[in-house]
């Protein structure tokens, strides 16, 4: 007998398969006898006769009756340690007793689901342990319905035609006493813990699921409104359920639908009827709640691998909605737009109706037109990831929605591209997190040219369908009526105001920083602590605006910038201290986009290019910076003889070197205009990587002069410090006419020594755009590009120092780089940058200038 024993449970699970594929064998034999006894189209009729409401009473009631369920998972955790919240409980059951009712396997699938979702902080014993419990009294309520079944047949007569299976239900019938006695007898530790109370509590959970599966099942039935004996259902019902369990084929599914469609044929019900019953009581009570179930599951399933990849899945995906939705509302408004343009043109188009009914759609005309550009004006704004673009969207959508609903036939294919539109929206609210939008170059162009070009198609529509007209089409061909076209005008007109006013909507209240006036203490503080660069002297211009980075309300670091459509141009490296340099970049990078601001950098050095390319910036060369090596020049040798001759000749003739320390009065000032003015020739002044001539800035520095034998000036130029001690160079330099050739090297040649003198290790030469970039056969296209940008977009003023010029002092060429969002245009970049660089300053008046002109 041990060894027979030792035979079977080692061999057990191959015996239980074959038991399992033997019953389904059986019951796939016996489906197919009664399927092919079926009449068709008599199952057709029977499911099309069933109502909505009746359809939404089975879907709302079907929901309601899984709820019993969830005792057990209530009753788990009360045996496990951790404590989960009721919601928790109330999620994770839903998913396993929706799972386990269509995909049972025996149970095993609902222990392995509740050991995933209450494995938390529990070892596997105890686990393992609560979940058998539990187990023992899932059927604990199909076995007192079997009682009643027994009552019902040999008690009342009620379904006698049954009582052929009462050995079935008798043995369904012992089961709970069975299991109850067990426990109460058993002095194991497995039960030591399971009280009556739990006991009577699980039972009567298992009860209230079986009775209300009973409950619904009996329900469908009477709202088919098939005139049988419904009390006569229950034994059929308990009897196909014990058959079901028995069968241990997930769901009981073929054998318990076998039972039913034999027993039902018994009380008068027809193969279809019958057939029909199982499947609305299937889909409701099974398959639906199933999805629900499933929803959750991925949602469980999908945060915990979004947990574990650091919300990257969560990111890609609330992104790829944003997208989807923006990409819809585009294409609906421009279906809308074809419509109410040239209706009697798309209406013949066969990819335009294959489209259309993937669009939103109004009756009017009118409204046609102006919904459209209002679904492409907040379109930008979703696109543009801004907050207050989602309520309105929101709004238009939902009743754009059920406009088309009313307007057009009912059709699944509506219905589902709705939810989706709904469910888009829902996984997009979190993406739109900017507080505004700024207007791009890319999305102002696509929106204008889609109102300009349907302005001139509907311009051009209508006088084609006016017959006084000489281009005049004898066939109705574009549009319906004169009528018709002149109130879609109005509304043409009517959209653009609804366009503009969105955008101003969506892109109002500019942020505060945009706007702080100039703070000379400020820009000093900073440069005398922290040390400056090439540029810091630049802020003194007062062309730009600054950002300062503070920590514990110490400026750290400050940005020199102008706004240009979409960017915030960034003049050179930051300024301040060097330690907090790229925390203070990430914090102006955040800062700028909830604004929907792009940081370009115009101008920077390789190591922050590099940086700056760790964090999401492509870059390009735009040219190299040209440094004098002070420890080391000299015009001794044959590289300077030239330089040297020069110099002589300036000591010989009495011209003398001279540095000019701040403050300046008026009269000094007034004759450096003098030089200016006659300097310019009436050119425009450029700014913002240049310096212009302006008192203010003027006194920030000293300035280098040349005086005549007669100490009258006739070349100057205002020195650059860097703030460090180390590089310094010239902004300004300017020459009358009475100056000799070549004053301009005397200049920085007594600047050199001098500069050498004062400790400083470079002279900085400034800028060669564009030296040795895109010149190349083998350079990248965009760099080709940016360099016919550059040679026909910018005033050859802006780079009056030559590299040719420059050569005979530079030691050193250090490269320069524009470092932009990677995504962005590197073309409209540049673009960009050109107005700002270009851009002509105001030139300023003193007072009193005619009278130190005369003077």
């Amino acid at each position: 007998m041990a060894k027979l024993k030792a035979f079977l449970d080692k061999r057990m699970t191959i015996i239980k398969l074959l038991f399992v594929f033997s019953v389904l064998i059986f019951v796939v034999r016996q489906l197919a006898k009664i399927v092919r006894q079926i009449n068709g189209e008599e199952f057709k009729q029977i499911l099309a006769n069933q109502s909505d409401l009746s359809l939404l009473l089975m879907l709302i009631i079907g929901f309601v009756s899984i709820l019993p369920m969830l005792i057990y998972d209530f009753s788990i955790v009360r045996f496990l340690p951790t404590k989960f919240s009721p919601w928790y409980i109330v999620k994770s059951g839903w998913v396993v007793n929706t799972f386990t009712n269509l995909l049972g396997f025996g149970g095993l699938l609902g222990a392995s689901l509740r050991a995933h979702f209450y494995g938390k902080g529990a070892s596997r014993k105890q686990i393992l342990y609560a979940i058998s419990k539990v187990a023992l009294f899932l059927i604990s309520g199909l076995s007192l319905l079997c009682f009643v079944a027994l009552i019902m047949i040999f008690g009342f007569g009620i379904g006698q035609v049954f009582s052929h299976y009462w050995i079935w239900l008798l043995g369904g019938a012992i089961y709970f006493p069975a299991v109850f006695i067990f426990t109460k007898l058993n002095q194991s530790d497995f039960f030591h813990d399971l009280s009556t109370k739990q006991e009577f509590v699980m039972a009567t959970g298992s009860l209230l699921e079986w009775s209300s599966a009973l409950g619904f099942f009996v329900l469908v039935g009477y709202l088919m409104g098939l005139p049988i004996d419904f009390a006569a259902v229950v034994p059929i019902f308990v009897v196909a359920n014990v058959a079901g369990v028995v069968s241990m084929i997930p769901g009981g599914l073929g054998s318990f639908d076998i039972f039913i469609i034999i027993g039902l044929g018994f009380i008068g019900v027809g193969r279809s009827d019958a057939l029909v019953w199982i499947l609305l009581y299937r889909t409701f009570y099974y398959l639906v709640p199933f999805v629900v179930g499933s929803a959750l599951f991925v949602h469980d399933t999908g945060n915990k691998i979004n947990t574990f990849l650091d919300n990257l899945p969560q990111i890609l995906i609330r992104r790829f909605a944003q997208i989807l939705l923006t990409i819809f509302m585009y294409f609906s408004g421009i279906m809308m737009l074809l419509f109410a343009t040239v209706p009697n043109v798309v209406i013949v188009n066969r990819l335009y109706i294959r489209l259309f009914p993937y669009s939103i759609f109004f009756v009017s005309h009118i409204m046609n037109i102006i919904v459209a550009f209002l679904l492409i004006g907040l379109a930008s704004g979703v696109w543009a990831r801004t907050k207050r673009a989602f309520w309105p969207t929101v709004i238009v959508l939902i009743i754009s929605v059920l406009n088309t609903w009313f307007n057009e036939a009912f059709t699944w294919r509506m219905v589902t591209l709705f939810l989706l539109i709904l469910v888009l929206l829902w996984l997009s609210r979190k993406v739109l997190y900017r507080d505004r939008m700024a207007n791009s170059w890319g999305v102002l162009l696509f929106n204008g040219s889609l109102f300009v070009t349907t302005f001139i198609g509907y311009t051009l529509v209508g006088i084609a369908a006016n017959p006084h007209t000489p281009l005049h089409f004898d066939k109705a061909y574009l549009f319906p009526s004169q009528a018709a076209w002149l109130v879609g005008f109005v509304g043409l007109v009517i959209a653009l105001l609804v366009l503009f006013a969105v955008n101003r909507y969506l892109s109002a209240d500019r942020p505060s920083w945009l706007y702080e006036p100039f703070d000379a203490e400020r820009v000093r503080n900073v440069i005398n602590k922290f040390g400056g660069n090439e540029n810091s002297h630049l802020a003194f211009l007062r062309d730009k605006q600054l950002y300062f980075y503070q920590e514990n309300g110490q400026d750290q670091v400050f940005f020199m910038f102008r706004k240009t459509a979409d960017k915030i141009l960034i003049m050179g490296e930051p300024v301040g201290n060097k330690g907090k340099m790229m925390t203070a970049i990430d914090h102006f990078m955040t800062e700028a986009d909830k604004q929907d601001y792009k940081l370009l950098f115009y101008e920077i050095n390789q190591d922050l290019t590099m940086r700056l390319h760790e964090s999401g910036f492509d870059f390009i060369k735009t040219g190299e910076d040209g440094l004098v090596n002070l420890n080391e020049f000299t015009l001794s040798g044959k590289r300077h003889r030239g330089e040297r001759a020069l110099m002589n000749k300036f000591n010989r003739e009495g011209y003398q070197f001279e540095l000019l320390q701040p403050p300046f009065d008026q009269t000094l000032i007034g004759k450096l205009k003098v030089i200016s003015d006659e300097w310019l020739d009436n050119r425009p002044e450029k700014g913002f990587s240049l310096g212009f001539f302006d008192e203010t800035y003027l006194n920030e520095a000293p300035i280098a002069v040349m005086r005549d034998p007669n100490g009258e000036i006739v070349a100057f130029a205002n020195l650059m410090p860097d703030g460090n001690h180390e590089i310094t160079s010239i902004d300004l330099m300017r020459s009358s006419s009475k100056a000799p050739s070549g004053i301009m090297d005397g200049i920085l040649v007594n600047l050199y020594h001098y500069s050498h003198e004062e400790g400083y290790q470079y002279f900085d030469l400034g800028m060669s755009p564009l030296s040795n970039v895109g010149t190349s056969r083998f350079s990248f296209t965009q760099e080709r590009i940016v360099h016919l940008i550059y040679e026909y977009g910018y005033n050859l003023y802006s780079f009056e120092g030559l590299r040719s010029y420059k050569n005979k002092y530079v030691d050193e060429w250090k490269p320069k780089y524009i470092a932009y969002y990677r995504g962005n245009s590197l073309a409209f970049s540049v673009l960009q940058i050109l107005p700002v660089v270009n851009k002509p300053q105001k030139r300023i008046r003193i007072g009193l200038f005619k009278w130190l002109v005369a003077d």
